[in-house]
């Protein structure tokens, strides 16, 4: 199994095989509206997670999450993707309770000890959160696909959307940019071993903070960085919060190390897509930095949008939970986003 090279698979590479945004805008735009009163956050919210409610300050919140591998040993691919799948529950200021396992398999190509492998690291990163792995589906297919379907609950004040935005909120990031360049770098065997070891770390750490945030006033927006990039989610949080954004270039994080592979280019397709798709709502990109800009995250960190008097408050009950947070930017009251 150490020879064995699940990228060589598939055609995409994690949050990177995503739909295009303009073809997937295509593909919802047939989803007529209807009307469910317990229904809080649907599809046409463009948020991380679905949103039901059960009963007086009770709510469900459910997500699916699956896609082709991103690295090559079976078991880091469960344990990203699962990690992956869990974070919209957290993106949504909610506490995991339970996940079932999606899995497409090519029995034909690749044994089922090595599907096993895949859900040994899922099941493990689920240990972690402190859910069960209660079951699954599985389907045999041309290409491995796996990823997880998890449910939370929050209480009202606990919820969090991608809608709760304010004019001059501070916006943070809880991990740096540039897994799906990595990705795309390992894929084309041109990874170095000690970044291989920083996108696994980056990617197989639970969002956890998440939970926390739904307990913190001082946070008003809350989503996850993924196949979309930056750019993407954040300007799905301005359009649900009715703002605009300021980013600073300069306090953007980026995995160590990174530039090696700007430098030849080692890019996703997502990037491509996703600057076709949003690019003209972005003024000041003036040149490469729209390639971590818009580079898909797999397992990407929880972009927070926080009162702009909270700062230091906010930062202090970081530090205290061993969360390391950047500042990047705010929102505005203009529209689209603005790079300085």
């Amino acid at each position: 199994m150490s020879s064995l090279k699940l990228t060589d698979f598939s055609s995409g590479s994690g949050c990177g095989c995503k739909i295009a945004p303009a073809v997937l805008d295509q593909v919802l735009a047939g989803l007529g509206k209807r009307h469910f009163p317990n229904l809080l956050v649907g599809p046409e919210h463009r948020d991380d997670a679905a949103v039901y409610r059960l009963g007086p300050d009770q709510l469900l919140i459910a997500t699916t999450d699956f896609f082709t591998p991103i690295v090559n040993d079976p078991y880091d691919f469960g344990r990203i993707a699962a990690t992956n799948a869990i974070s919209d529950v957290y993106a949504m200021g909610g506490r995991p309770i339970m996940a079932l396992s999606v899995l497409a398999w090519p029995t034909n190509k690749l044994a089922p000890e090595i599907a096993a492998e895949v859900l040994r690291g899922a099941q493990e990163v689920c240990d972690e959160a402190g859910i069960p792995l209660a079951g699954g589906h599985s389907i045999d297919g041309p290409e491995p696909v796996f990823g997880l379907c998890v449910n939370g609950l929050a209480s009202d004040s606990q919820l969090r959307t991608n809608g709760g935005g304010r004019q001059g909120d501070l916006l943070y990031l809880t991990k740096p940019l540039g897994v799906g360049i990595l990705a795309a770098a390992l894929k084309k065997d041109k990874i170095s071993t000690p970044d291989l070891y920083r996108l696994l770390d980056i990617t197989t750490q639970l969002n956890s903070i998440g939970t926390l945030f739904g307990d913190l006033p001082m946070v008003h927006a809350l989503t996850d960085v993924t196949g979309f990039g930056l750019l993407g989610h954040l300007l799905e949080m301005c359009a649900a919060s009715g703002t605009g954004a300021e980013l600073e270039l300069a306090k953007i994080p980026l995995i160590p190390g990174l530039q090696v592979y700007l430098d030849q280019f080692l890019l996703p397709d997502q990037v491509y897509r996703n600057w076709n798709a949003f690019g003209a709502q972005v003024q000041g990109v003036t040149g490469a930095e729209f390639m971590y800009l818009c580079d898909p995250q797999t397992s990407g960190g929880l972009l927070v949008s926080i009162d702009q008097h909270a700062a230091h408050s906010f930062e202090q009950r970081m530090q205290a939970a061993g969360q390391a947070v950047w500042q990047i930017g705010r929102l505005t009251n203009s529209t689209g986003i603005q790079i300085s």
